[in-house]
């Protein structure tokens, strides 16, 4: 089925500001949300909302997307941003070595490359949010040259082998006749710019390896696999382009009482015969604190209570959660003679009298002719 398109999923025009896309998408999001919304479809509402908000709140994607549609540059068969196109220049890439596809003015600006940073934290941690420091290896724009590469008092100069292009032509005989090619040069690496006299620190490079501390935010409500972009903090520009971004990877622990599954937490409450048989009021662990639960007389293992509220913040900030309390009847594994004394009464009140642990079977059928 062919795609929507991007401004009619949000219902804006081609001419919307951001403001008014940032208003539609959270709108619809809010409408279309798997977790308020229960319509059969609203799932996949909710990813077509997304996807086009992911495009058209980027300036670059937008325009890209405005020139080419969904059958953009970077789109292939996948979709928009897939980035595995196949066309008739990579047909020609793949007989004659490549280079045929256009490339980008070697000069011109370009974001750095994006980082990605795994990070443990305490369930607890998950569940509140905190603000914490990491320490990030990555590259940093060199001090010594101001990111050139060049030794300082120097600069780099045009590759005289491409004219600065960062490509030459190239000329092949093939079966289909003479054909001519572009390829990175490979005098500059494509990049259009000779260093003669390289810098000491980066050595020509433009960027040294360094470890850096990183203020972040974790937000209240982020589950395990979840990710955090944090805006700038990836690889340096090239050609004065913007910094990339660094993307935090969330590994959650897990707690030892409590099990999340959602924004909803659970917590298997032990109760002993007596407690689920009289009934009792205890106080029951949250990760907010302990409340207190009544346990109506009666109670059989696995019923579920619920603690409205007592759950997890929405990362999203859709609500909070609750805990759900699973009861578990715990039936004792030794007893003394009293203990099996009460018992033994408390079943011949009931009319259901046990038998007697080794009792033969001939015992058994003996004590059935009697009539006892």
């Amino acid at each position: 089925m062919d795609k929507r398109d991007y401004y009619e999923v949000l219902g804006v025009s081609k001419s919307a500001s951001q403001d008014e896309i940032k208003k539609a998408y959270r709108k619809l999001s809010k409408q279309y949300h798997p977790d308020i919304n229960k319509e059969a479809d609203a799932d996949t509402k909710f990813k077509e909302i997304t996807e086009a908000y992911e495009v058209l709140s980027d300036e670059q994607k937008r325009a890209q997307y405005d020139q080419f549609g969904h059958a953009g540059p970077n789109q292939g068969f996948g979709g928009f941003g897939g980035g595995d196109g196949f066309g008739f220049e990579d047909i020609f890439s793949s007989f004659f070595g490549g280079g045929g596809s256009r490339r980008r003015d070697p000069n011109a600006p370009r974001k750095g490359n994006d980082l990605q940073y795994s990070m443990t934290i305490e369930f607890e941690e998950a569940v509140f949010g905190k603000e914490t420091e990491i320490d990030v290896a990555k590259e940093e724009t060199c001090d010594t040259c101001s990111g050139t590469g060049a030794k300082p008092g120097t600069q780099p100069e045009k590759c005289s082998h491409c004219n600065g292009h960062g490509q030459v032509n190239v000329t092949q005989d093939t079966p289909f006749g003479r054909i001519q090619t572009k390829r990175a040069c490979h005098y500059c690496e494509g990049t259009g710019k000779l260093i003669k006299e390289k810098c000491s620190t980066c050595h020509g490079k433009g960027t040294v390896n360094k470890r850096k501390k990183i203020k972040v935010t974790i937000p209240a409500g982020v589950d395990d696999g979840q990710q955090l972009r944090v805006s700038g903090q990836g690889e340096p520009g090239v050609n004065g382009g913007p910094a990339g971004d660094l993307y935090i990877v969330f590994r959650v622990k897990a707690d030892p009482r409590f099990e999340r599954d959602g924004d909803d937490i659970y917590y298997e409450l032990p109760l002993t015969f007596a407690q689920s048989a009289l009934g009792d009021e205890i106080e029951v662990p949250t990760v907010q604190g302990k409340v207190k639960l009544k346990i109506p007389a009666g109670t059989q293992s696995q019923t579920t209570f619920r603690l409205k509220g007592k759950g997890v913040k929405n990362v999203h900030g859709y609500g909070t959660g609750d805990q759900h309390v699973v009861v578990k009847v715990i039936t004792p594994k030794k007893l003394t003679e009293k203990q099996k004394q009460l018992l033994r009464e408390f079943a011949e009140i009931s009319g259901d009298i046990p038998e007697e642990q080794g009792s033969s079977l001939f015992d058994k059928i003996k004590r059935t002719i009697k009539g006892e």
